[in-house]
């Protein structure tokens, strides 16, 4: 449903800056403890560790112990146990059964010589093609545009077409970007011209890095790759992840919400987090536990992490990745406005995986570093008990009646196509730079306005086939269109580009 639709409005984040790791830090990093929880069920491990994760999760593969592969980003100690590591060291695998985790000794670099667990998507095979810097998997050509637009560097980009693999290039020259697509030979060589070809994309990459040769202008340096999450907070909290709230230091409030209030924070002293607190009693302990092992599971680049719980007394800490610059509603007014296309892979991923959100909007896309955009507030598995694909909504959580479908809203039941019409809301929320939907109707109001079958108008300066996908996702539950429907439609990228 949502797939197709999603994957054409997937937005790469822009990299620039990495912190960087001059010195061991492991004297100034706390023991940390780990409480066994007795709720807890093993989670397996299901993160493709590449650079850029396809919406299909992937199970982790163990690779033969001596291989010896190639920092991608910089990574800095977060226990005793982890190894420091700059970008481009060298480190050779001792064991990578642990999934996520691999036990690496550093063959060069500031901790050469050391061993340590590493976070298994910080690095790639040594002399593969995803150990290059100019080399980025699976990215869109909207998404090189925007790399492009504020590095003026080369990308070079791996495209799928009718599983056949097409290999293109991108340049900015004098302020446009410039796309090549590189042709493969039937002797195997590669070229952009059949006046010049090469036997290896790198050959190629350092050719035309010195000369032009026919292009707009030689290849600058790459951009440069914005570090991924990883999906735990270290190697022993990948399972046993309900952890002593003392290894928790709370620092600055960052909101509040139903539920509770919301701190940014620092685990072990070593990790920036943030720790949703919870008000005494008002959910369940079970529920929540259960909640968060179902979202343990939940992998993507796209989605806020759950890194850990702490449930053993009051208040419950709920600790997940940080996000550092807001929701995305605060930043509409701000050339982020066009961020939340961003999430559409989280989002896509969520379906995929039979996951409803029932709370898309734009205060809950959260943003950080780099202008990342990811989906939070999730987590609701749809029951396959239930007759058709729908949920029940808890009788004490309460709905945002303008971001609803209205079959949520009249019968209390929640399904991934109430996703599609929220999605339809949070669109009109971007092209109003954070309007309120209905302007003018209270929730009374709208849900009387849309029984009769109204809909929202074309805001001003939004492209009249952007709202037509509004409308799609607004229409009665029997005649909506699915996301797959709609990819059909349109197309979304060439839309927002026009935009």
């Amino acid at each position: 449903m949502f797939s197709s639709c999603w994957d054409r409005v997937i937005s790469c984040c822009c990299c620039n800056g990495f912190k960087q790791a001059k010195q061991d830090h492991h004297q100034d990093i706390k023991e940390i403890t780990i409480i066994e929880n007795p709720a807890v069920k093993k989670v397996e491990s299901e993160v493709d560790f590449s650079v850029n994760s396809n919406l299909t999760s992937a199970k982790a593969v163990v690779r033969p112990d001596g291989e010896r592969f190639i920092a991608l980003f910089d990574y800095t100690a977060r226990t005793k146990d982890d190894l420091t590591f700059n970008t481009r060291d060298i480190l050779e695998v001792l064991d990578s059964s642990t999934g996520e985790w691999w036990m690496a000794r550093a063959i060069t670099g500031i901790s050469a010589g050391k061993s340590g667990y590493i976070p298994a998507n910080y690095v790639a095979l040594k002399e593969s093609i995803d150990a290059e810097p100019w080399y980025y998997r699976d990215t869109k050509r909207l998404d090189a545009e925007r790399l492009l637009l504020v590095f003026p560097y080369l990308t070079l980009i791996q495209l799928h077409v009718n599983k056949m693999i097409m290999y293109c290039f991108s340049v900015l020259h004098q302020g446009k970007v410039k796309h090549y697509q590189l042709e493969k030979l039937d002797n195997g060589y590669y070229c952009v011209s059949k006046n010049k070809s090469f036997p290896t994309l790198k050959e190629f990459v350092e050719y035309y890095s010195r000369q032009s040769d026919g292009l707009c202008g030689c290849l600058g340096d790459p951009c440069r790759k914005v570090a991924p999450q990883t999906y735990s907070l270290s190697y022993n909290t990948v399972d046993q992840w309900e952890i002593d709230r003392s290894s928790i230091k709370l620092l600055n409030k960052l909101g509040s919400g139903q539920f509770g209030e919301v701190f940014e924070g620092v685990w072990n002293d070593t990790t920036s987090v943030a720790v949703k607190i919870l008000e005494t009693g008002v959910l369940d302990r079970a529920e929540i536990l259960a909640e968060a092992q179902l979202m343990k599971k939940l992998r993507h680049p796209k989605l806020i992490q759950l890194y850990a719980v702490c449930t053993l007394e009051e208040p419950i800490y709920i600790i997940t990745e940080l996000m550092k610059n807001g929701n995305l509603l605060e930043n509409l007014r701000t050339p982020l406005g066009l961020g939340c296309f961003r999430v559409a892979a989280g989002m896509a991923y969520l379906e995929q995986h039979n996951y409803i959100h029932r709370d898309l909007a734009a205060r809950n896309v959260l943003v950080g570093e780099n202008n990342v955009c990811k989906v939070a507030n999730f987590g609701d598995r749809e029951d396959s008990s239930t007759t058709s694909d729908t949920k029940l909504s808890s009788s004490c959580i309460k709905y945002p009646i303008k971001w609803t479908a209205p079959e949520a809203i009249n019968y209390n039941k929640f399904t991934i196509k109430s996703d599609v019409w929220s999605f339809g809301i949070l669109l009109y929320e971007i092209m109003t730079f954070g309007e309120l939907p209905y302007p003018g109707l209270t929730n009374t109001e709208t849900v009387e306005w849309l029984a009769k079958g109204n809909r929202m108008s074309c805001p001003p300066k939004c492209p009249t086939p952007l709202h037509n996908i509004m409308m799609d996702c607004w229409k009665e539950k029997e005649q909506e269109l699915t996301i797959k429907e709609l990819y059909i439609f349109y197309k979304f990228q060439e839309l927002i580009l026009c935009y």
